[in-house]
């Protein structure tokens, strides 16, 4: 996984509460088990017309905010099923960090998984990171992991809290796969230990 330390980028304003895991990759976007190519089905129903062109209407289709990196989001984020496609298809789509005062659980949980770092801040916090958010090719933002600080275009910066074993992780690209293969050593040391003790399992 990669790793998350500094990530500076586009902020995209989503000032909508209760965007569920459908309305981040709809149903039919979920035949593939593949996380690449999903970032095409981000958001489809609102990037899409009817006849399969743009919606000019929506951010993400907008010159400013095309590459967009962070979104900041409204309350209750990743909402709905269980998907881990969600975040699949934001990683894909090259969102690396979503900003919000609340996140649903197994969403929340899903974005560790996958190097996306989800951030938690209060509504005053919020409603300033969205109207930075709405300045379009101007509304670049930093994130520092290491600090736990994220810098606004004007220079400001606001504090977040995050659990320490999430953190360290981001920062040392550490899915659950990863986090195993460093313990490989006291497994293999384990699996033949067992293998002389209970040669008939």
């Amino acid at each position: 996984m990669e790793k998350f330390t500094t990530l500076t980028g586009v902020a995209a304003p989503m000032p909508v509460v209760n965007i569920d895991t459908d309305m981040i990759i709809p149903k039919n976007y979920l035949k593939t088990i593949k996380r690449t190519g999903l970032g095409k089905g981000l958001f489809a129903d609102m990037r899409y017309l009817d006849d399969g062109s743009e919606n000019p209407d929506f951010v993400l289709n907008k010159p400013a905010y095309r590459h967009a990196k962070i979104i900041v989001a409204g309350d209750n984020f990743g909402c709905g099923s269980s998907r881990e496609h969600a975040p699949w298809a934001l990683a894909d789509f090259g969102i690396r960090c979503v900003i919000s005062t609340s996140f649903a659980d197994i969403f929340y949980n899903n974005c560790f998984k996958n190097g996306i770092l989800p951030i938690i801040v209060s509504p005053e916090d919020l409603q300033k990171l969205m109207e930075d958010a709405e300045r379009g090719a101007n509304a670049t933002m930093t994130i520092d992991l290491e600090k736990k600080e994220i810098h606004g275009p004007d220079g400001g910066t606001l504090k977040f809290d995050l659990d320490e074993f999430r953190r360290h992780c981001l920062l040392n690209g550490l899915d659950d796969i990863g986090l195993t293969m460093r313990k490989v050593s006291e497994i293999d040391s384990f699996e033949k230990k067992n293998a002389k003790e209970h040669p008939w399992a």
